[in-house]
């Protein structure tokens, strides 16, 4: 099984840093898409106020453990880095 670290933009222009197995179904329950009430309402309480979000940047890993630990590592960067991140991996 994939696990996924990605940072969302959202629609106020924040960033999102979460971890993931699924990169659709996560957008999806960000945005409120779903076809069941769970789905509409399980994105992150931070984006659920700030849709639409966009997955903007992802780094896909073997282990749940690398994996949230990438992610706690790039919640911990300030936004200029992050921004710095995403655009480093978009060139």
């Amino acid at each position: 099984m994939a696990h996924y670290v990605y940072v969302a933009k959202c629609s106020d222009d924040s960033l999102y840093t979460g971890y993931t197995t699924d990169l659709e179904k996560r957008l999806a329950e960000h945005n409120g898409d779903g076809s069941t009430a769970s789905a509409r309402s399980s994105g992150a309480k931070y984006t659920r106020g700030r849709r639409p979000v966009k997955i903007i940047y992802s780094e896909k890993y073997d282990t749940r453990s690398k994996a949230t630990q990438r992610e706690y590592a790039i919640k911990q960067l300030r936004r200029e880095k992050k921004f710095a991140l995403v655009n480093d991996k978009s060139q």
